[in-house]
C-alpha cells in the first residue's frame, strides 16, 4: 500500500508589533508552533542594526509572532564608541506586568569620566528602568524600545549626572512568561 507524501508549503505569519507579514515553510501549521523567527530590523529602524527574535504562536487559526528578544548588533555598538569616550553597561533581571525580563542597557559618555560617574550612571539607569518597567506589559515595552521612547526618557534622566552621546538598550529578553490569571483568581 502506498503512503501519501506530504508536501511543504508556505504559511503567512503576522508580526503585529511591526505591522508586517512574513512566510515560513512547513508541512502544517502545528509544526510551526513554538518555532523561533529572526527578523532584521536594520531598515525598519533606519540604520540601527538590531535583530528581533520572535516565537510563533497559534491563536484561533492565526499564526502570530510574539517578541521574545531584541538585541543590537555588536558591530553597531563598536561603531558608536569613539576614542576618548567611556562606555557603561549593565545586566539585570526585573519583573514587568506579565513576565520576567533581562535587560542590558548600554551607555556611552561624551568624554572620559571617572569610575564614580560611571557607577552613578549604571546605578541610576538600573533604578529608573526597574521603576519604569514594573507597570508595563512586554508588548508595550518592546514597542517603546522600537520607537526609541524608553531610551529617550532614560537619557534625559541620566543627563543630570553626565550627558551621554548614546543611550541604548543592548538586549532585552523575556526570561519567564507569567501565566495569565483567570476571572476567578482576579
Amino acid at each position: 500500500m502506498a503512503i501519501a507524501k506530504k508536501k511543504k508549503k508556505f504559511f503567512d505569519i503576522e508580526i503585529p508589533m511591526l505591522n508586517k507579514e512574513t512566510q515560513l515553510y512547513a508541512y502544517d501549521q502545528k509544526e510551526l508552533e513554538g518555532r523561533y523567527v529572526k527578523y532584521d530590523l536594520t531598515r525598519f529602524l533606519r540604520g540601527k542594526n538590531s535583530l528581533l527574535i520572535s516565537r510563533i504562536v497559534l491563536k484561533e487559526g492565526n499564526i502570530t509572532a510574539v517578541p521574545v528578544e531584541i538585541s543590537l548588533m555588536p558591530y553597531f555598538l563598536k561603531k558608536m564608541v569613539r576614542k576618548g569616550t567611556n562606555w557603561v553597561e549593565d545586566s539585570f533581571s526585573t519583573n514587568c506586568k506579565d513576565a520576567q525580563i533581562r535587560i542590558k542597557p548600554f551607555l556611552v559618555t561624551r568624554r572620559k569620566v571617572s569610575r564614580a560617574v560611571r557607577r552613578a550612571l549604571r546605578n541610576k539607569a538600573k533604578e529608573e528602568l526597574i521603576e519604569y518597567l514594573k507597570e508595563k506589559t512586554t508588548d508595550v515595552i518592546f514597542k517603546e524600545i522600537l520607537k526609541n521612547q524608553l531610551q529617550k526618557t532614560l537619557s534625559l534622566k541620566l543627563k543630570k549626572i553626565y550627558p551621554l552621546s548614546l543611550c541604548e538598550i543592548r538586549i532585552i529578553k523575556v526570561e519567564k512568561q507569567f501565566e495569565e490569571k483567570t476571572e476567578k483568581e482576579k
